[in-house]
């Protein structure tokens, strides 16, 4: 019997999971349909039930119901926990397991798909949110020299930070504290290129050599990364390692292989120009 999975938002008519998990069930000569679920803002919780009761085993969870996602499991992986949030649902016998790996992809899209090891590396989070969340302690257990999240509402930022507890490497401020500091990696993790807005960064902020990474994905030079290109940084990324990255680990946690992920990014790239 073929196996039922699917990737659950609001909106979800743009995302690309449906190919990836299509690619990787063919690679992996694994038995499976993928589908996409838009639901209603307030039918999250009914939608995930119906999904389960006609068979499904699994879910990827997009905005906004990532928090959602976490409150409806019956068990949540550490990643998950400390993320507040899920990206992942497994359907068990006994209940629903959440797991959340988008700080595991972002490390791994950065280190093994970039060559840009973040240990000994100032870094700079862009964003207060779920994905800068979810990203704090992967990124921390690289070792880091310095760590700074930054937000244009200071109070979460700090919010975001003083869930580490006693961390010397972690730092929070508004833009307007960043001041001179330069940073070797630079992160954007808020929505403003969803937008076609632009954080409120100096170009100062780009230390010589920095890599600018953009969470989003398949925007092409969003305004966070044509900044960085004007001032002078030669190393540009979007979010699309990420996102195919997670989808791995997703896809392992479900069915105990994991597939590999270089011909997927190839084929979903996007020009930066």
């Amino acid at each position: 019997m073929t196996d039922r999975y699917a990737v659950i938002g609001n909106p979800i008519a743009q995302s690309k999971s449906p190919f990836i998990h299509t690619m990787f069930a063919r690679a992996c000569g694994q038995d499976l349909v993928y589908d996409k679920l838009e639901c209603p803002l307030d039918g999250f919780s009914a939608a995930v039930e119906d999904f389960r009761a006609a068979g499904g085993r699994g879910l990827n969870v997009t905005a906004p119901f990532k928090l959602q996602a976490l409150a409806i499991a019956t068990r949540a992986q550490d990643a998950a926990r400390q993320a507040g949030a899920a990206n992942t649902l497994r359907f068990v016998d006994d209940g629903i397991e959440a797991e959340n790996f988008d700080g595991l992809a972002l490390v791994r899209d950065l280190v093994h798909n970039h060559a840009c090891p973040i240990a000994g590396k100032r870094v700079l989070l862009l964003g207060a949110g779920g994905a800068v969340r979810g990203a704090l302690r992967p990124m921390l257990a690289e070792g880091p020299a310095r760590l700074v999240v930054v937000n244009r509402t200071i109070d979460k930022a700090r919010a975001v930070v003083g869930e580490l507890g006693h961390e010397p490497r972690a730092a929070w401020c508004g833009y307007a504290e960043l001041g001179d500091e330069r940073f070797d990696l630079v992160v954007d993790g808020t929505s403003a290129s969803l937008h076609g807005e632009l954080p409120p960064l100096g170009a100062s902020a780009f230390a010589p050599g920095a890599l600018a990474y953009e969470m989003v994905y398949g925007k092409g030079l969003t305004p966070f990364l044509a900044l960085a290109r004007r001032a002078g940084v030669v190393r540009l990324a979007d979010g699309v390692g990420m996102l195919v990255e997670q989808a791995a680990e997703a896809f392992n946690w479900w069915r105990g292989v994991r597939p590999r992920t270089q011909p997927v990014i190839e084929a979903l790239t996007v020009p930066l120009d």
